[in-house]
C-alpha cells in the first residue's frame, strides 16, 4: 500500500485513514531549534557594549536617573532595549506605563517603531525631534522611577512583573546582579517565566512561514503554473478567508492551495479548522459531491503531528491532499496542478 495520502483514491483513504494519518506525521518537519535572524536582530556583541555604556555611565547602577540615562540612550541607542529588557517589558507595556507615569501620551505604536528603528541602526546616535525627545524622556523616566522602585507588595495569588531577580528589590538588587555575576539557577528561572528567543520569535514568525511559501512559489514556478499568490488579509470574492495561493486566479480557481506552519497543537488546531472551511466551500452547491476546485494543504512544524483526528479531518478536507517540505516536489504530479502544467 502506498504509504502518501495523495496517492491513493479518495475511497480508500476515507475508508481507512490512519495508515495516512501516521505517514503524514512521519514526513512533518520542525525547524524550531533554528530561527531566521530577520532584519533588526541584534547580536549579543553589541547589547552587550550598550549594557556596559550604562553600566558605566550609572557607575555601576549607583545612579540609574533620567539625567544619566538619556544621553546614553542618544548616544547608543541600543541601550533603551537594554533598558527595556532590565524592565522585563515588550514596547507596548513600556509605553502604557510610561503614558500614565509621566502624565504625555506615548503611543505603542511611537515605542513599537521607535525601538524597531533602534534595532535596525543599534550604533548609530539618535538624531530626534522635540516631540521624539520628549517621548523618550518620557520612556527613560518611567524606566528609571520603575527599576528604582522594584517591585510592590502584591496579594499571595498575584505575581508583579517586577518581582524578578534583577528588579525585586529595585536599584539594590541591579547593583547586586551586576556586581556578582548571576548563579546559573537563577538565570535559568527567568528563561522559564519569559521563555527563551519568545521576543524574536514572535517577530520573525512570518519569516517562519515565508519559507513554506517559498517552497510552494518554487514548485509552482518550476512546472510553469500559472498562480495568485494572496496577501494577508485581503479579499477575495467568493472567499470569505482568502487562501495563501489560487491557481490559476480567482477568476477561475481550479487549484487553492493553505501553507501553513506550526510548532503549536492549539494553533494547528485553528489552521486545520481554516483547511476545513476551504474544503466545504469547494463543495457547496454541488449536488454531484464534486468539489468545484482542489484544496491542497502544505503544512510544517511539529505542532501538526500531536492530533490525529486534526489531521484525519485535513486530509477529508483536502481528499489526501497534504504536503509537507519533505514531499513537496510531488505536489504538481500528485494533484490537479498537473493539468496546469506548462514545463
Amino acid at each position: 500500500m502506498p504509504l502518501n495520502p495523495f496517492e491513493v483514491p479518495f475511497s480508500e483513504l476515507k475508508a481507512n485513514p490512519e495508515p495516512y494519518v501516521t505517514s503524514v506525521f512521519s514526513n512533518l518537519i520542525s525547524e524550531f531549534l533554528v530561527m531566521p535572524k530577520g532584519e533588526g536582530f541584534v547580536e549579543y556583541s553589541v547589547f552587550d557594549d550598550a549594557y556596559e555604556k550604562l553600566k558605566q555611565a550609572t557607575s555601576g547602577f549607583q545612579r540609574i536617573t533620567a539625567d544619566v540615562v538619556l544621553p546614553v540612550a542618544i548616544t547608543y541607542p541600543i541601550s533603551i532595549v537594554v533598558l527595556r529588557s532590565m524592565l522585563g517589558f515588550s514596547p507596548s507595556e513600556w509605553a502604557y506605563l510610561a503614558s500614565q507615569k509621566g502624565g504625555t501620551e506615548v503611543t505603542q505604536g511611537f515605542v513599537r517603531s521607535f525601538d524597531r528603528k533602534i534595532r535596525m541602526r543599534p550604533s548609530e546616535a539618535l538624531k530626534l525631534s522635540r516631540m521624539v525627545l520628549e517621548r523618550l524622556t518620557v520612556l527613560v523616566e518611567a524606566a528609571c522611577q520603575l527599576l528604582n522602585e522594584g517591585s510592590p507588595e502584591v496579594d499571595s495569588r498575584k505575581i508583579h512583573r517586577l518581582d524578578k531577580a534583577d528588579t525585586k528589590k529595585g536599584a539594590d538588587s541591579i547593583r547586586s546582579l551586576s556586581g556578582i555575576g548571576v548563579p546559573y539557577s537563577i538565570l535559568l528561572y527567568e528563561r522559564f517565566l519569559g521563555r527563551p528567543f519568545a521576543g524574536h520569535r514572535d517577530s520573525v514568525s512570518e519569516l517562519v512561514g515565508d519559507n513554506l511559501e517559498l517552497a510552494v512559489e518554487n514548485v509552482l514556478d518550476k512546472a510553469g503554473i500559472s498562480y495568485r499568490k494572496t496577501k494577508r488579509a485581503e479579499r477575495i470574492p467568493g472567499f470569505d478567508q482568502a487562501p495563501d495561493f489560487i491557481v490559476p486566479n480567482e477568476f477561475n480557481p481550479k487549484v487553492v492551495i493553505e501553507a501553513k506552519i506550526t510548532e503549536d497543537d492549539g494553533t494547528a488546531r485553528d489552521k486545520v479548522t481554516r483547511i476545513q472551511h476551504l474544503g466545504e466551500l469547494s463543495l457547496a452547491g454541488q449536488p454531484t459531491g464534486q468539489p468545484k476546485y482542489e484544496v491542497i494543504a502544505c503544512i510544517g512544524g511539529r505542532g501538526f503531528g500531536v492530533r490525529r483526528e486534526d489531521m484525519r479531518k485535513m486530509l477529508l478536507a483536502t481528499r489526501g491532499k497534504v504536503f509537507t517540505l519533505r514531499t513537496i516536489e510531488r505536489m504538481v504530479d500528485c494533484s490537479a496542478l498537473k493539468n496546469s502544467r506548462t514545463k
